[in-house]
């Protein structure tokens, strides 16, 4: 076996015979003696002429064939239960990895299934209305359904990132994901891929239910005994474990985990803007003007060390759209998605600086929650100022100058966009890195600094402000036996596969301990 990089045209896709010659050049073996040649990886490169890089792996005679991933999901209708809460992609491929282990899961989803949600993100835009339970945040497959979804991830240590990719591609999503070096799905796609991970785990026998908001949790009143869950509709589910993967926006988890003494973390995280940009400007930055229709559309991504701060893009959407993603009726939050296409004319990231609880004077009051509190209070700023959903804005350069825009560029962000002073919004060591790292951007985008930017907030639900504290060993919370804190709520992952990753991981370290 011999890996080895080769570089093909943007516009070609390279068969496998093609592949299989390059192999047979790479090894200096005849072609007859190349068994296979499999994408590693590929990654776009626009520094000069546009050309993707692969990474190939060669098989040759007597070579281990490459692995294959089978997942044996086992019919648990009659098996032990665990109960999951949470249905994004923790909970889902804990629940997955349950089946692989013969255990039953019964998903406790606070939101709705995907169809039913669609109707409920509309409501948003359409009536100005928000469902606490039912929105870009809650519902089936997490945040992350209506989103880019992306996963691009570094977190390869936490486990086997192809066992998340490969399943996703059984169910729907694209075999690209597999091999590019930053994979996505799209919001187009997710809801299908989902839905087609939920009917395989109800045909194996795992339970969905939804409109189930966990709203009790009740340890075994003894060694050995079950925990109960009650929800908000009277129903009360008991096993002997219960992971606990509910989303970096269940505020109400952590506020009952206060109310019973148990024990939480104030988590650093990550607050700021969310910034647009046409999309063909994006594009002739990063191919130096050598774009040309059939090239996907360009992204970035930027990071800067200001006033002692990391300053960085987040989740940057080509060709998206801004989305209104609150699960509260009085605040402003703003986040981005796109098609699998990636086709739209806009470009948007998230724009951010770090924050840490040295940052938040005025919020000790509130323990472990004083980030949480202080993220909320920002997002409220940004809904008062006109009483809706309409987000605070202003042009880049304007906002770097202090100046109010008297006009803005057009916006996707649907519930529309007021002129204002993000300044006065903004938490003032935000507001001042900010300014200051627009025009460093520039430095390395030139043409990111300018007036048809638009600047919008707040971008604020990056990462959970709390982490729910678990044994690094058994991953089980620090004074709650049987209970498995997992995800981003908990404040353990941070995207679509860490999450995924994370939910795998709990589901061994549960099993490798005989509980059940």
């Amino acid at each position: 076996m011999k890996e080895f990089e080769q570089t093909f045209d943007i516009l070609h896709n390279p068969s496998q015979e093609e592949l299989v010659k390059a192999a047979s050049v790479a090894c200096g073996v005849p072609v007859s003696r190349v068994r296979q040649c499999v994408v590693v990886r590929r990654s776009l490169d626009a520094r000069s002429r546009p050309v993707y890089r692969y990474r190939l792996r060669a098989f040759l005679e007597g070579d281990e064939p490459p692995r294959e991933y089978v997942f044996d999901y086992k019919d648990v209708h009659d098996s032990p239960e665990v109960i999951v809460v949470g249905g994004g992609p923790a909970g889902t491929f804990a629940s997955l990895k349950l089946l692989e282990k013969g255990l039953k899961p019964v998903i406790l989803e606070r939101g709705k299934d995907v169809h039913s949600r669609k109707v409920d993100i509309s409501a948003i835009v359409r009536e100005g209305v928000v469902n606490a339970d039912s929105n870009y945040c809650f519902g089936e497959g997490g945040a992350g359904t209506f989103s880019d979804g992306k996963l691009y991830t570094r977190s390869s240590k936490r486990g086997d990132i192809q066992e998340v990719l490969r399943q996703l591609v059984a169910f729907g999503a694209q075999q690209t994901i597999l091999t590019d070096a930053h994979p996505h799905i799209g919001s187009d796609v997710l809801p299908r891929v989902m839905e087609s991970i939920r009917n395989c785990i109800v045909a194996h026998g795992g339970e969905y239910h939804f409109g189930s908001k966990v709203v009790d949790l009740t340890p075994p009143a003894s060694k050995g005994g079950k925990w109960k869950v009650l929800c908000a509709d009277g129903c009360c589910y008991s096993a002997a474990n219960v992971i606990l993967a509910t989303g970096h926006s269940a505020r109400d988890i952590y506020e009952l985990f206060v109310s019973k003494g148990w024990a939480l973390q104030a988590k650093g995280f990550a607050l700021g803007v969310r910034v647009e940009h046409p999309q063909h400007l994006i594009d002739e930055i990063q191919y130096h003007k050598r774009w040309q229709p059939g090239y996907p559309h360009a992204e970035y991504a930027l990071v800067e060390q200001v006033e002692g701060r990391g300053v960085f893009s987040f989740c940057m959407c080509p060709g998206g759209v801004l989305v209104p993603s609150t699960t509260e009726s009085d605040a402003v939050v703003l986040n981005g998605m796109s098609p699998s296409t990636r086709s739209g004319k806009k470009a948007n990231a998230g724009i951010v600086c770090s924050v840490e609880p040295q940052d938040v004077a005025g919020f000790e009051k509130y323990g472990p929650l004083a980030l949480l509190e202080f993220q909320k209070s920002v997002e409220n700023r940004m809904f008062a100022n006109s009483g809706s959903f309409r987000a605070p804005a202003q042009r880049m350069t304007d906002f770097c100058r202090g100046k109010m825009s008297s006009s803005l560029p057009s916006c996707s962000y649907a519930p529309g966009v007021d002129s204002a002073a993000l300044t006065g919004l903004l938490p003032d060591f935000v507001a001042s890195r900010l300014r200051r790292v627009f025009p460093l951007f520039d430095r390395k985008m030139h043409g990111f600094y300018t007036q048809e930017a638009l600047v919008l907030g707040v971008e604020s639900r990056t990462s959970s402000p709390v982490r729910i504290p678990r044994d690094e060993n058994t991953l089980c919370h620090i004074a709650l036996e049987g209970l498995y804190p997992c995800g981003e709520g908990a404040g353990y992952a941070g995207g679509i596969v860490s999450s995924a990753l994370d939910g795998i991981a709990v589901v061994n370290a549960i099993c490798s301990r005989n509980l059940l």
